[in-house]
């Protein structure tokens, strides 16, 4: 039962694994910028060589924030399906600009070295992403993620960006992820109990995708429910913006973190090398 149903230790985005490495006590807002830089280059790097070490420099800063990652592949597991289904349209339908040497070709669909190298482009930066981005939220608070969001895009605040509650708006999106495992594993054992079948079986991927589905209009309606009783409550407490508001916890970097930031860019410039 635990291995069909626990869905949410395949879900490592928006969790926190409190500890005491460099990482951990990084100053929040240099860390979510260096995220943001690493993130950019990852999206525009078109070098599968340079994806290649930037996957190299996230294994090693899991080492260095002391945090298994085995646990951190889950989160590149459970959304392998759905990138396998998008490296093969890109394989097969979508054109290249550069096809290369054509290897197959039956109709309309055809196999080429572009088409390979484009796949595994896009299977490298996906997984880039996602071991950042879960990097990020093991390593980072809650309450520093926000306050590390929101003197990010202060500056934006000058152009009508409501840094405060776009920083909010973020947080919330990404602690609830784990929200919703929980609940997806609630439904799927109510399903199961009255005859819903989840069992593992043959099948594969479409036997996953068709067992996924009768559990997508619960938990959407589910998540509706959890928005209106928490915009409910920060109705009911008062919440009235960041307009006006003052900040007890003050962020101040150190050397350190200055130190980490500015070997994090030339690291960044040689994705784009």
């Amino acid at each position: 039962m635990k291995s069909e149903f626990d869905y949410l230790s395949q879900v490592t985005i928006g969790q926190y694994l409190p500890g005491d490495s460099p990482l951990h006590r990084l100053d929040p807002r240099l860390k979510l910028l260096m995220a943001l830089l690493w993130i950019g280059a990852a999206t525009i790097s078109g070098s599968l060589r340079g994806l290649g070490l930037g996957l190299a420099v996230i294994v090693a800063a899991f080492a260095l924030a002391r945090v298994p990652l085995r646990f951190a592949l889950r989160g590149v597991r459970t959304a392998l399906p759905f990138l396998l289904v998008l490296a093969l349209l890109q394989i097969l339908v979508i054109p290249q600009k550069a096809p290369g040497a054509m290897l197959w070709r039956w109709w309309q669909l055809a196999v080429t070295t572009g088409g390979l190298y484009a796949a595994a482009l896009l299977l490298t930066r996906f997984a880039s992403l996602i071991l950042t981005i879960s990097l990020l939220s093991f390593t980072t608070t809650t309450t520093g993620l926000m306050h590390g969001a929101e003197r990010v895009l202060q500056p934006l605040q000058g152009i009508g960006l409501p840094a405060h509650e776009f920083a909010l708006a973020l947080n919330i999106a990404l602690r609830s992820v784990p929200l919703l495992a929980q609940e997806a594993e609630r439904i799927a054992k109510a399903q199961a109990a009255r005859g819903g079948d989840f069992g593992r079986g043959r099948g594969g991927i479409l036997r996953r995708v068709q067992q996924v589905m009768p559990l997508l209009l619960p938990l959407f309606l589910s998540a509706l429910q959890r928005a209106e009783r928490l915009a409910l409550a920060m109705e009911a407490r008062g919440y009235m913006g960041g307009k006006g508001r003052t900040h007890l916890i003050e962020l101040r970097a150190q050397p350190s973190d200055w130190l980490a930031l500015g070997l994090m860019l030339p690291l960044c410039v040689l994705l784009f090398l």
